[in-house]
């Protein structure tokens, strides 16, 4: 996952895979979701991004694990 934050257009741009997108929806106003063939999401636009979200605090928690090696092992897994 990659989060991108463009700060000319406050546009935060929030990727989930690198599956090509085939629809974009629109959530809201400022807020859009890209998904593959198979419906599943791609990635989350957000359009004024300062206003809309605490992107300074931005935090990745991972929940479920209980020591640091079960995370490091998850994160490898994840990228093979």
């Amino acid at each position: 996952m990659t989060v991108k934050y463009f700060h000319d257009t406050d546009t935060a741009l929030i990727e989930f895979s690198t599956r090509d997108v085939v629809e974009t929806k629109e959530i809201s106003e400022n807020i859009y979701i890209d998904v593959d063939a198979s419906g599943n999401l791609v990635s989350m636009t957000i359009e004024h991004a300062e206003q809309h979200t605490d992107l300074p605090n931005l935090s990745y928690v991972p929940l479920g694990y209980t020591t640091r090696s079960q995370v490091l092992e998850k994160q490898a897994d994840i990228r093979q």
